[in-house]
């Protein structure tokens, strides 16, 4: 009677080339300026994407993500 040893499954890991992007969007979310752009200008019931998740869309829009539409 040997010992069982239980191994974990490989986590599904996908990877994506972000370049400068994925800096840029950590630094926003390090200042946490979504989170003081929604205190300042506030948050409506009905509204799905907050004001402040806008303009953090914008930026990383306007950085890099051109051929993409702003939705994404």
């Amino acid at each position: 009677m040997g010992n069982s040893v239980k191994m974990n499954s490989p986590l599904n890991i996908e990877v994506k080339n972000l370049d400068h992007l994925g800096i840029v969007a950590g630094i926003i979310d390090e200042i946490e300026l979504v989170d003081q752009i929604n205190k300042i200008l506030g948050q409506h019931p009905q509204e799905k994407v907050s004001a402040g998740q806008a303009v953090k869309a914008m930026i990383l829009n306007g950085l890099g993500f051109v051929s993409g539409t702003l939705y994404m």
